[in-house]
């Protein structure tokens, strides 16, 4: 048997494309159906505003206010003119000329001795060359002449020195005094400074110090020059 239908002719094969656009169709006329407002015209209410009463102000009078103007200033003074009769006579200073031309008769000059300043040399007492010495202490080597020169001050400050001025001062236990001094060219003492727990201390100890006796002075290479020695004194004040 010889089929009639045309096989273009088959609805069914676009059915989803044409359900989905009909879909969206009505959603989209549901969703304007349900958002449409609608106004009565007799509630808008349109206002005119009007400006021009509100532009019109009042603009207060002014009145400018001249400032006269400031007071001449005074006349100048009069400059006085002294005259001073011309008496005076001024010498003028003649600036004489320094060249020198062949005529000119030179003198010779003598020589010009320089004196040469000797400068005041400290060496330490623990390496110079020849240590100061002593009254007392001239025999020996170097090094027993230095023994023997702290052996010869410690016991000359035992001996000159007031122990009892510390219990006098209100000191109690043991006192200990830095003396530093300067043996010079000349053997003799100076530059004594002492640090001590009292200034009477500190006094007594340079009157001490100031009493050793002259001595030979130190040389190095053959020459004298100053020594500085320290001696510090320890003593145990009896209560």
């Amino acid at each position: 048997m010889e089929l009639k239908k045309n096989p273009k002719a088959n609805v069914s094969r676009n059915s989803s494309l044409y359900f989905a656009v009909g879909l969206a169709l009505m959603l989209f006329l549901a969703n304007f159906a349900i958002n449409y407002k609608t106004y009565d015209k007799s509630d808008i209410v349109v206002d005119v505003l009007d400006l021009e009463d509100e532009l019109e102000e009042e603009i207060p009078l002014t009145q400018q206010i001249q400032t006269p103007p400031p007071p001449p200033p005074p006349p100048a003074a009069p400059e006085v003119i002294e005259i001073v009769e011309d008496e005076v006579e001024v010498e003028e200073t003649v600036i004489e000329s320094t060249e020198v031309d062949q005529e000119t008769e030179i003198v010779e000059v003598e020589e010009i001795e320089i004196e040469a300043v000797e400068e005041d040399v400290e060496v330490p007492f623990a390496v110079i060359e020849n240590v100061p010495v002593f009254p007392g202490c001239e025999k020996g080597s170097n090094a027993k002449k230095k023994q023997c020169m702290s052996e010869k001050i410690a016991k000359f400050v035992n001996r000159k020195f007031n122990t009892e001025l510390a219990g006098d001062l209100g000191l109690s236990g043991r006192q200990r005094i830095n003396v530093i001094f300067k043996i010079d060219k000349t053997g003799n003492i100076t530059g004594v400074r002492a640090r001590a727990p009292h200034p009477g201390l500190e006094k007594e100890a340079k009157r001490v110090i100031n009493l050793l006796p002259q001595m030979k002075p130190g040389k190095q290479r053959g020459k004298a020059v100053t020594v500085p020695y320290s001696l510090p004194i320890i003593f145990q004040v009896q209560d």
